[in-house]
């Protein structure tokens, strides 16, 4: 487990993992990452291009979120819709490996080598020229999205 923070107050997902996806679709989990997931983990279409991978606790919580939004909105039912459609349980071999379904990879561009981010509550599948593609566009902004997110009123 990447851990980050006090001991008995949680953990969050961290870091940047290059694995290589083999021809029958499987990608290992880190060791590391697969302690705190579980035997199986959901795995659904992401943002920007990538696959999000939730453990069953993460996924349950949400899925709460998701049904507080008023199915009376038309992006409420769009995301709903598209982000519940893509997930599909994927359990670990004995090789810590998940088999990713089709869909999965073509939406993420997956077709060797690819990069697992690990992001708080969950883990990011990433085409490895899709991540160096965002990291290159996204890193020099960093500093400006940063103080936005943390702007303190005085």
């Amino acid at each position: 487990m990447e851990y980050c923070g006090e001991k008995g107050r949680g953990f969050m997902f961290m870091g940047e993992y290059h694995h290589s996806l083999d021809d029958k679709k499987r990608l290992i989990i880190p060791s590391k990452l697969r302690e705190d997931l579980g035997d199986y983990v959901i795995v659904t279409r992401g943002l920007e291009d990538c696959l999000f991978v939730y453990s069953q606790n993460a996924w349950n919580d949400i899925v709460n979120k998701l049904k507080t939004l008023p199915f009376t909105k038309k992006d409420a039912r769009s995301f709903t819709r598209l982000f519940l459609s893509g997930a599909t349980v994927c359990e670990f071999d004995k090789q810590g490996r998940i088999t990713l379904k089709e869909p999965h990879t073509n939406y993420a561009s997956l077709i060797k080598d690819c990069v697992i981010v690990g992001v708080n509550d969950r883990l990011e599948i990433w085409s490895k020229t899709n991540w160096d593609n965002y990291f290159s566009n996204n890193k020099e902004s960093m500093s400006d999205v940063a103080d936005h997110l943390f702007e303190v009123d005085l």
